[in-house]
């Protein structure tokens, strides 16, 4: 009896020994887990990694989700295999509740995943996993595995465009806009913040495309773009008439908020609306708070469209001065000249196009509007002939147009065809002791050698 006793004592003693050693790792914050805990979880991980191998996901199901739940930091892979494994589930499931429990266990990986970050970071050697990165997979899971709340969708979305930009995958880029055109559809105070979206993500998405080094990124890329533009074109907000429409009544409310104006008039201007009263009220009140080139532009065609044309002109120079991107202050400068040539004040539209060619030699409009002025006033001389031996001078600047700039060969090209047939004949140079080859000095104002051919 007494040996008895003592045989139960001892096995009772052993059992509370492995009950107090044997711990899950959600338990006690380990990898694995301790005593038999941590044999059942990796004997888990071998059973359910080979599962996922061959796509047997409903077997892999149990012992996947026995790692999940016991050893939240066991592995990286019980996320990325758990991810993989859910949405083939999802997509193989025919009963709509089974396929919910499903999806809302997916959403809880990558909510876990993000949870155990910085634990999981730690027994990685690859380049860490952000949390934008997390979030932008959480986002891409949620719209395209069954979630159907556009606002949830759009949070998630945002959130990964503002931690990760252009690191983004491509899909994520162009599933940003989508649905935050769902959204507008479904609540059209949403409109303004599409618009917003759809110029952000244009911007990264292009930003992306011309740092990608590999051709198969690139393409994507560009392909993210081309959708990201179809999504907006397609959205109905497109049109100068719809942002005036947005944006009138806001402006008024903000013309002491020199952010909002200033964004006003950078969406306008990206669109091509240059035309609309809006973007000349916001340029205005932001220009009186803080002068900016891109609000002194904004006064400048606003003036231009009067009439005013001196007052153009000053906005205009304002621009050209606070400017500090050349490529962007030789665009000022080109417009000053074509406001001024359409004004027939032509010397001095002269020197504000060869500014703007000092300052971008790779533009050809500068080129092509001299070219304009000069067949414009070819009159400088008593004899016909040589006012006619201007056109060789507008054929000089069409040439270098096109040489510079092949985007205004066709333009330019269509041009010379023209000018061509204005050039002296042989007969009328003889007369005046002139001949090919020889150069000939244009007087007045335009002051340019050219070889007669």
């Amino acid at each position: 009896m007494m040996k008895m006793k003592m045989v139960t004592a001892l096995f009772a003693l052993s059992l509370s020994a492995t009950a107090v050693f044997a711990q899950k790792g959600v338990e006690d914050g380990s990898r694995f887990g301790h005593g038999q805990d941590s044999l059942n979880c990796l004997k888990n991980i071998s059973v359910y990694t080979e599962y996922v191998k061959i796509n047997n996901f409903k077997d892999a199901f149990p012992s996947w989700k026995a790692v999940f739940d016991e050893a939240p930091w066991a592995q990286v892979s019980t996320y990325t295999n758990g991810a993989k494994m859910l949405r083939g589930l999802i997509a193989a499931e025919k009963d709509g509740a089974k396929q919910k429990e499903y999806f809302d266990l997916l959403m809880k990986v990558h909510d876990q995943r993000l949870q155990y970050l910085d634990k999981l970071n730690t027994i990685i050697r690859t380049k860490p996993v952000t949390e934008g990165d997390i979030i932008a997979t959480k986002a891409h899971d949620y719209l395209s595995m069954g979630g159907q709340d556009m606002n949830v969708a759009y949070d998630l979305f945002a959130k990964a465009m503002e931690l990760e930009g252009q690191n983004n995958p491509y899909y994520v880029m162009q599933e940003f806009v989508d649905v935050s055109a769902r959204k507008m559809q479904a609540d059209p105070s949403h409109k303004e913040k599409f618009v917003q979206d759809y110029i952000s993500a244009a911007g990264i998405a292009d930003a992306a495309h011309k740092a990608a080094t590999k051709e198969k990124a690139k393409a994507n890329y560009k392909t993210a773009k081309d959708n990201i533009d179809a999504f907006f074109i397609n959205s109905g907000v497109a049109t100068c008439d719809n942002l005036q429409e947005i944006y009138a009544p806001k402006v008024e409310a903000n013309k002491t908020d020199l952010d909002y104006l200033n964004q006003v008039v950078k969406v306008m201007k990206m669109l091509g609306c240059t035309e609309a009263e809006v973007y000349f009220a916001a340029s205005e009140a932001a220009h009186a708070i803080e002068p900016t080139a891109e609000t002194a532009i904004g006064c400048g065609y606003m003036y231009y469209k009067k009439g005013d044309f001196t007052k153009c002109i000053s906005y205009f120079d304002q621009a050209i001065e606070l400017e500090q991107d050349p490529i962007k202050k030789a665009d000022y400068c080109y417009s000053a000249a074509a406001v001024l040539f359409s004004q027939k004040q032509l010397s001095k539209a002269k020197q504000y196009a060869r500014k703007s060619i000092e300052l971008n030699g790779e533009n050809g409009k500068p080129y092509i509007l001299i070219a304009q002025m000069y067949a414009t006033s070819p009159k400088w001389s008593d004899e016909p002939a040589l006012n006619k031996c201007t056109f060789f001078a507008v054929i000089d600047k069409l040439q270098k147009a096109k040489s510079v700039d092949p985007s205004c060969a066709e333009e330019a090209n269509k041009l010379i065809s023209t000018y061509a047939g204005y050039t002296p004949k042989d007969e009328d140079l003889f007369f005046i002791g002139l001949k090919k080859g020889n150069a000939v000095t244009i007087g007045g104002w335009i002051g340019e050698t050219t070889t007669i051919r």
